[in-house]
């Protein structure tokens, strides 16, 4: 097995387990209020879009192609809905927080062979959403500058 698949299969397997688990924690997170009125019927599938998605942006070759076709659709739709960027942000956050939150807690790594392949996992992992970070950040700030040139003036 490749030094990351454990991790993506996880991942891939328990899609809809991690997502209800982010779930839980986006909408009581002091740093996301605007999620603690969204419905888990409402977000569980955003996460589940991520995390079985995970494996294409993951197992990429050149991972920031792939990440950049996920996250800008990911900050047009967070940002059509009003989510504030920090907050998107944050709730990506979340969703790395409770990848490896379940991977730890499933005991996925427990050989010296395994935690280096979880070593390896984790500086993939890192650089995903460090992509993220960028393409959410980006799409915002041409969202923002496309909505403010239509503004009319004195508005």
């Amino acid at each position: 097995m490749l030094p990351s698949m454990k991790l993506v299969d996880l991942v891939e397997g328990h899609a809809e387990e991690i997502a209800e688990q982010w779930a839980k924690n986006v909408v009581k997170h002091h740093f996301t209020p605007y999620y603690h009125h969204c419905s888990p019927d409402e977000i569980v599938p955003r996460a589940m879009k991520f995390y079985r998605n995970f494996r294409a942006i993951f197992m990429e070759p050149k991972p920031i192609e792939a990440a950049e076709s996920f996250f800008t659709k990911y900050a047009e739709g967070r940002f059509k809905e009003g989510v504030p960027l920090h907050e998107a942000i944050y709730a990506l956050i979340l969703m790395r927080r409770q990848l490896w939150l379940y991977a730890e807690f499933q005991a996925v790594f427990t050989t010296a062979m395994e935690k280096l392949q979880a070593m390896e996992s984790l500086n993939r992992t890192i650089l995903v959403f460090d992509y993220a970070v960028y393409f959410i950040t980006k799409t915002y700030d041409d969202l923002m500058k496309k909505a403010a040139a239509n503004t009319p003036p004195g508005k």
